[in-house]
């Protein structure tokens, strides 16, 4: 299996996850993964996730020049192109899932109700509204993902990046989670929810660089 072969296998099982997990309707979100410098792997536009299969690759440049494939890509194709261009992103993933979507009509910034915010870089913000698949969408985005690898998009869903398709999708997952047990807390009726103080986030942030495995020593 070539590497884009094996690029795209992953890209359709983490698109199906997200249908999977409840996090988009239908086709509503988008993922894309970056192979080498200069090529950029996205879901098409309008095709179900059950239905793509190893001929249906769509492979396009960091201009949107298409390199493979007929199906046309995503509409939301500025708004992962812009990624890919302004940060050291290897995979992007956008959904409309619920809870974040809900917060990002609520309030501009999503408040440190868990340290877990640490992991996104700090207080994630939200996009104003652009209509979708817009270059202006895209700028708005760029601007809330300053120093941080997600965003919500008002009125819209999430946008989040990583490292690989996983770490983004963990990051997705993960602010769906807190867009949940925010507006669970703030629900409470005559109560409301402690929010991190910036310093708390930072002293998260210093302990989870370090979290997980770490290779044996030689």
């Amino acid at each position: 299996m070539t590497e884009l072969e094996q690029a795209w296998e992953e890209l359709v099982a983490t698109a199906r996850r997200t249908v999977t997990d409840g996090l988009v309707v239908g086709t509503s979100g988008n993922v894309s993964v970056r192979v080498g410098d200069g090529i950029v792997l996205v879901t098409p536009s309008g095709v179900p996730y059950d239905r793509l299969g190893p001929r249906d690759v769509v492979a396009v440049d960091l201009e949107g020049e298409r390199h493979a494939g007929t199906l046309e890509p995503t509409s939301e194709l500025p708004l992962h192109l812009a990624v890919y261009r302004h940060t050291d992103a290897r995979a992007v993933v956008h959904t409309h899932a619920v809870h974040a979507t809900a917060v990002s009509t609520l309030v501009p910034e999503l408040p440190p109700v868990h340290y877990m915010a640490a992991a996104l870089g700090g207080p994630v913000r939200v996009a104003p509204y652009a209509t979708y698949g817009t270059e202006e969408l895209a700028e708005n985005m760029l601007m809330a993902l300053a120093e941080r690898t997600g965003c919500l998009l008002q009125n819209h869903g999430t946008v989040t990046y990583g490292g690989s398709l996983s770490q983004a999708y963990d990051r997705m997952a993960q602010l769906e989670w807190m867009c949940r047990l925010w507006l669970t807390a703030h629900s409470v009726p005559g109560l409301t929810p402690s929010l991190l103080t910036d310093e708390q986030l930072r002293a998260a942030g210093e302990r989870l660089s370090g979290y997980g495995q770490r290779p044996p020593s030689p």
